[in-house]
């Protein structure tokens, strides 16, 4: 939907502004200046109050508009906003620019109605997070809080929002801290089942998918990623990429950028050819999230240490193709305490 359609301007009519909210589906419309910055909000309730003391639907709408209350700035993950609309009792919730413009409206129809997938997502949750040491001498890394949620929750309702409901968690170090949290993953608008590691023979991030077979016959790609990512990155962008590249997995990148402290010298036979100034070269990455294809889980050996790039080295190997795709949303790794404290806004 264009923003256009669900915002309204002072001088418009009742009627308009309940056309804003049946486009929208939501309880309230946001009116905006000639420039698009947020007014105020009208709501339905108030206009049905106008109405049963004799206003028509063709009279002005601006003796009704009211703060608009809370809003949000761009790039606050959806998450988030479920949880201030819940908090606040909203349906909506304005997305508002630092120079004070709506360039979006989050609505809880809209947040809640993803295509549903039938893919199932394994999430590696089962790693002891030394490098965060004592963070997690106690609290399982994936269950270290950003901006007031546990990282694997985070992931957890990322999914559940972008349309997949059935969910498996790779555990190892304290496992039931996590099984406590997340139970059977009701609460969560999900089903979610447990891949238990024996905690004496790590199995690594390939290995514990071949524990996917004591849950029955896997029929479609499987969405694998690392429980330590803060991301919202497009699920159903690299599922559907997946599934458009004939490939037997899909690796996510993420581009690493690298700053040469000095100035580069090119040249050729010995000879200069140009001075590249300190120049800071890029290249792509593995972002910890994969699309593997469930033929390709069942040849995983069961039993042992065995790390997803092993599997990903055996497909190559095999003249199987493996396809890349990349992330183009926000992603970050929370293995040291530095990016850790980037994520909760301390560095």
């Amino acid at each position: 939907m264009r923003i256009a359609e669900v915002l309204i301007h002072q001088e418009d009519s009742i009627r308009a502004v309940l056309q804003a909210i049946e486009r929208a589906g939501s309880s309230r419309a946001f009116v905006t200046d000639s420039a698009g910055r947020l007014i105020g909000a009208v709501s339905e309730s108030d206009i049905r109050r106008a109405l049963l003391d004799g206003a028509g639907l063709e009279s002005p709408s601006s003796p009704l508009v009211r703060d608009a209350g809370i809003s949000t700035k761009p790039g606050v993950g959806r998450a988030e906003v479920i949880d201030l609309m819940h908090a606040l009792g909203v349906r909506e919730v304005p997305v508002v620019d630092e120079d004070g413009r709506v360039v979006e409206v989050h609505t809880e129809r809209a947040l809640a109605g993803a295509e549903q997938r039938y893919n199932v997502a394994v999430i590696m949750a089962g790693g002891r997070g030394t490098r965060l040491a004592p963070l997690t001498d106690h609290v399982p890394k994936p269950m270290l809080s950003v901006a007031g949620r546990p990282i694997l929750e985070r992931l957890v309702l990322h999914l559940v929002g972008s349309g997949i409901t059935r969910i498996f968690i790779s555990l190892n170090y304290l496992a039931e801290v996590i099984e406590d949290y997340f139970g059977d993953g009701h609460n969560f608008g999900c089903r979610i089942e447990y891949l238990r590691e024996d905690r004496t023979v790590p199995l690594g991030t390939g290995g514990s998918l071949r524990l996917l077979a004591q849950y029955g016959e896997v029929t479609e790609p499987v969405l694998v990623m690392n429980g330590d990512l803060v991301t919202d990155f497009s699920v159903g962008g690299l599922l559907d990429a997946h599934a458009a590249a004939n490939v037997v997995a899909t690796v996510a990148t993420t581009q690493y950028q690298h700053q040469v402290p000095f100035g580069v010298l090119e040249q050729t036979d010995g000879r200069l050819v140009r001075v590249v100034e300190k120049p800071a070269p890029s290249w792509p990455v593995n972002a910890g999230i994969y699309v593997i294809e469930p033929e390709v889980i069942a040849k995983i050996p069961a039993g042992r240490l065995f790390p997803i790039t092993e599997l990903l080295d055996q497909c190559l190997s095999e003249g199987r193709p493996v396809g890349l795709w990349p992330v183009r949303e926000h992603w970050q790794d929370i293995g040291r305490p530095a990016e850790l404290a980037q994520a909760r806004g301390e560095a």
